[in-house]
């Protein structure tokens, strides 16, 4: 005959046996939910993980179309570098260095006349950046592809500075070295070497620089960073979002 103390002990056993099932049910449910968070915060869009290949290589190829023509409509136009503070391309340091030796010389409309034309070279080379990021888009891997969605928000951005940079380099250097020949900015530079070798210290410095290495490099600055401005942009508002498939990948 089972006495009240062994009849306690079977009914609390039979309830912990009879909850195991809804207890794994709700351990993994709160594991799935878990992991759908993390994937969905680890810095990409978490809806973007369940699209194919296609629609993850599509949606990045019209991110890359969309974000390069506005950011080469903006800068490869007059003033596009030069009236942006934030990247007016300066003169260089070593002749920032010996500027006021330079203006009190009667240097300085010189100085002002070189820098107007560096930026003027890197607006007319900008628009070469279209084809070189075209073509770097359609030989970019789903390896690649998938990092970029689920990467922080200007993965696109590191991933096509490294793949691009030697030939956006390329491209841009003769049409910066023909901008600044034709413009002047050569001979004006020239100029500024030479009243300058005079100076202690400094002149050798001055003689030796490459003014078109200097532009060009410059220039790649302001467009990357531009670039990755409007791949945060695709990223986190919608309303940049101005395809379907971006809609569809980053929504």
């Amino acid at each position: 005959m089972m006495n009240r103390h062994d009849f306690t002990r079977r009914t609390i056993f039979a309830f912990l046996m009879s909850s195991l099932p809804f207890a794994a049910h709700a351990q993994n449910s709160l594991l799935n939910k878990g992991k759908g968070f993390l994937s969905g915060v680890k810095g990409g869009s978490a809806s973007g993980l369940s699209l194919s290949d296609g629609e993850i290589g599509g949606g990045l190829k019209d991110a890359l179309k969309v974000a390069t023509q506005r950011v080469v409509g903006q800068l490869g136009k007059s003033d596009g570098y030069f009236n942006d503070a934030a990247i007016r391309i300066p003169l260089p340091g070593v002749i920032q260095k010996i500027q006021g030796p330079l203006k009190s010389i009667g240097a300085a409309g010189m100085l002002d006349d070189l820098q107007l034309k560096m930026n003027r070279a890197a607006e007319q080379a900008a628009p070469k950046a279209l084809d070189i990021f075209t073509d770097a888009v359609s030989k970019m891997s789903i390896t690649d592809a998938r990092g970029i969605l689920t990467g922080p928000e200007d993965s696109a951005t590191k991933y096509f500075r490294g793949a691009t940079s030697d030939n956006l380099t390329r491209a841009f250097l003769p049409v910066v070295s023909q901008s600044l020949s034709s413009a002047g900015a050569a001979t004006v530079f020239q100029s500024v070497q030479s009243r300058a070798a005079g100076l202690p210290l400094v002149g050798a410095d001055v003689s030796k620089f490459n003014l078109a290495d200097f532009t060009v490099g410059k220039a790649l600055d302001g467009l990357f960073l531009y670039l990755g401005k409007e791949e945060a942009a695709i990223r986190t508002n919608p309303a940049a979002r101005t395809t379907d498939v971006l809609k569809k990948v980053f929504g």
